[in-house]
């Protein structure tokens, strides 16, 4: 039971006001006059003043209240490393049954783990959650249990009691870890681009560790380089991207002894390669039709440069016109097919016979640019089954198919192997394949009969006869196309065909683009979730081993959506470089950055929260030195020393009742006033 006097004016507290100042005026003058009955008169005006105060006597029933202390555990991926988890958890049981000692106190644990979308450690919004869900009046202190490295210390909540900072980690703790400080997003092919890397050591160095560093640089998971570069300093890294499209490039360096971790030795970084200009040369053997669409398809691309060359005139026939007359320049022939030829992406011979125009020589250097890593695509026509055909010529050895010297003159329907159902060149763009579907694309009246003597037939026509055959030779890659009326597509006819798309995905895959590998195993993220595909020709279940950051491997079973394609999806627990595996395919990807920003700083430090700690009369200790005492210390003062920290108890209650009941009864206040009235009149009375 507490007891208390509450007041509750009957007048307004500045009516009051202006009667206690009459008052004191009257008295002062009854004073200075020498009345004797003043005292008694100043007691009465007192005793009226208070009566119209309204004082009452209070008596509350009260629960006292627990006081609760907030204890956030951080248990971020960087807490694992080391001996941390092992002081934590003695921390936790140490400081659990302390708080459980003191009288009348509550202990929360909050834990707290790595934020989605790699923002690392927010310990103040986890501390300021906290503390929205308890009272405010109650709360007696709060313990941070944390290396140090937060990430949101902008958000840190005004708290009404002393907040500690235990720090878990080691003295003798240091790291090293890798900085990427500029990564392009694109960057041209076959051209050099420079990256700036820097090497940073923190914490406690051995005076031992050498002042440079080894670096591996891989691309695709592919075979790794090997630099020297300094320890923190900025080094230049030259990479010359290998393909068009998504590289990935990953930096490792080796572990050092003793270092905390290894979760910051590599970076990614992902840089698309693009082609500067797409160099074409168009060999046509003769005007038609299909001449005129190869080289609207080819200039219809911004990015393509093209130089066509035409044989008009050639030697047999005889017209009479002179040959001063025929051109103003000689065409640079040798400078192009001996000199140049190394500089163009793609060749394509459009109906192209042997006609002495290009010697063999010029050939035979095609051939070797072909096994040298060109690429060439022979749009065969009539005169391909003939005498004169490129297959009679040094061309011959790097040609996959043999002319049987047969044209077919009759109408039908290009169509997909099963292979080409399957093929990347060719999967998806429509041509049904199988003998009980009914092809989509348009009549074709021509084709020359091939016999496939290597490389991948892709698609057939008349009588399942090869229709574009597919093959590599040597470093570079060969597509020859057994008709020249693939144009009557881009005309439209009979609802047409995928002439634009399909001369794409050549071109592309001629150029070793990876999207258009026949065997490849690719994966991209969305969050955490991963999609990996395996792209191949042959078939068979398959699975794939996924290696995560920290070298565990999970198998995962690929389901087949697409003939060739097969599909898998999985759910990184955590962020940082994944490394994929199926046969003799491997990938590498990464889930957020390679180095988690929870990985950035790994080092425990108490400087970046000393400044907000000290305000709340808290301190900063380190538990490799123990779990500190817990003390009880009045507010506003320290609230930690050497090995105690202390927390502030806040006394707080519920009322569970209240009565109120008149100071004095009414009477009591009449008859004192009388009294003192009377002796008042008696006293200046007898005077």
């Amino acid at each position: 039971m507490i007891r208390d006097i509450v007041f509750s004016p009957i007048l307004p507290l500045p009516v009051l006001a202006v009667l206690a100042g009459v008052a004191v005026v009257l008295l002062a003058f009854a004073a200075f006059r020498g009345l004797s009955g003043w005292p008694f008169r100043t007691l009465a005006a007192l005793l009226i003043l208070g009566w119209l105060t309204g004082p009452s006597l209070q008596e509350e029933e009260r629960d006292p209240l627990s006081d609760i202390v907030l204890l956030v555990v951080d248990e971020s991926a960087s807490q694992d490393l080391s001996d941390r988890p092992a002081q934590l958890s003695e921390a936790v049981e140490a400081l659990t049954a302390r708080v459980a000692a003191l009288p009348n106190t509550e202990l929360r644990v909050v834990p707290l783990t790595d934020a989605p979308d790699d923002r690392g450690t927010l310990l103040m919004t986890a501390l300021s959650e906290a503390m929205a869900d308890e009272p405010r009046g109650r709360l007696a202190g709060a313990i941070l249990l944390s290396d140090g490295q937060l990430h949101d210390l902008e958000v840190s909540p005004d708290f009404p009691a002393p907040v500690h900072l235990l720090l878990t980690g080691a003295p003798e703790d240091w790291d090293r870890r890798l900085v990427v400080e500029n990564a392009p997003a694109f960057a041209i092919l076959d051209e050099e681009v420079t990256l700036r890397l820097r090497v940073e050591d923190q914490g406690d160095v051995p005076r031992d560790i050498g002042s440079t560093t080894p670096l591996l640089v891989s691309i695709d998971g592919g075979e790794a380089q090997e630099f020297t570069i300094p320890v923190g300093r900025t080094m230049e890294v030259p990479v010359t991207l290998p393909h068009g499209g998504m590289n990935v490039i990953q930096f490792t360096l080796p572990e050092a002894e003793d270092e905390l971790t290894t979760r910051n030795n590599s970076a990614m970084v992902r840089i698309n390669g693009v082609r500067d200009r797409l160099r074409v040369l168009l060999v046509s053997g003769e005007p038609h039709n299909g001449e005129r669409t190869w080289r609207n398809l080819l200039k219809s691309d911004a990015s393509v440069d093209l130089v066509h060359f035409t044989i008009l005139r050639p030697p047999q026939k005889q017209d009479g016109v002179p040959v001063t007359e025929l051109s103003l320049i000689a065409f640079p022939t040798r400078e192009l097919f001996m000199e140049k030829v190394d500089d163009f992406d793609l060749i394509i011979f459009d109906r192209y016979k042997l006609r002495g125009i290009l010697p063999a020589s010029y050939l035979e250097n095609i051939a070797q640019y072909v096994e040298n890593g060109g690429a060439v695509l022979f749009a065969a026509g009539p005169d391909f089954a003939t005498a004169d055909s490129l297959y009679r010529s040094p061309l011959a050895r790097v040609i996959p198919t043999a002319p049987t010297g047969r044209v077919i003159e009759q109408g039908f329907r290009p169509r997909l192997t099963d292979l080409g159902a399957r093929h990347p060149v060719t999967e998806g763009l429509g041509g049904l394949h199988g003998p009980e579907d009914t092809p989509s694309w348009g009549r074709w009246f021509r084709q020359i009969d091939l016999d496939p003597q290597a490389g991948e037939v892709v698609m057939s026509g008349v009588d399942d006869r090869p229709l574009l055959v597919l093959d590599r030779v040597g470093e570079g890659r060969v597509a020859v196309l057994g008709s020249d009326h693939a144009w009557l597509w881009t005309r439209g006819l009979d609802g047409g065909g995928p002439q634009l798309e399909l001369l794409r995905r050549l071109a592309h895959w001629m150029m070793k683009e990876p999207e258009l590998e026949e065997e490849a195993l690719t994966a991209t993220a969305e969050g955490q979730t991963m999609t990996i595909t395996r792209r191949s020709l042959t078939e068979g279940a398959r699975s794939v081993t996924i290696e995560a950051p920290d070298g565990t491997e999970t198998t995962v079973p690929m389901e087949e959506i697409t003939p060739g394609r097969f599909v898998a999806e999985y759910q990184g627990a955590e962020l940082g470089l994944y490394r994929l595996r199926e046969g003799d395919q491997e990938a590498v990807i990464v889930l957020g950055p390679a180095a988690p920003r929870e990985f950035e700083e790994t080092i425990a430090t108490g400087e970046k929260l000393a400044s907000y700690v000290r305000g709340t009369e808290g301190g900063v200790l380190a538990l490799s030195g123990g779990v500190p005492n817990l003390r009880t210390v009045p507010e506003g003062r320290n609230a930690a020393g050497r090995g105690w920290i202390g927390i502030t108890p806040r006394e707080a209650y519920v009322t569970q009742s209240t009565r109120l009941t008149p100071l004095l009864p009414g009477w009591v206040w009449l008859l004192a006033l009388a009294a003192l009235s009377v002796f008042a009149w008696l006293r200046e009375g007898r005077r």
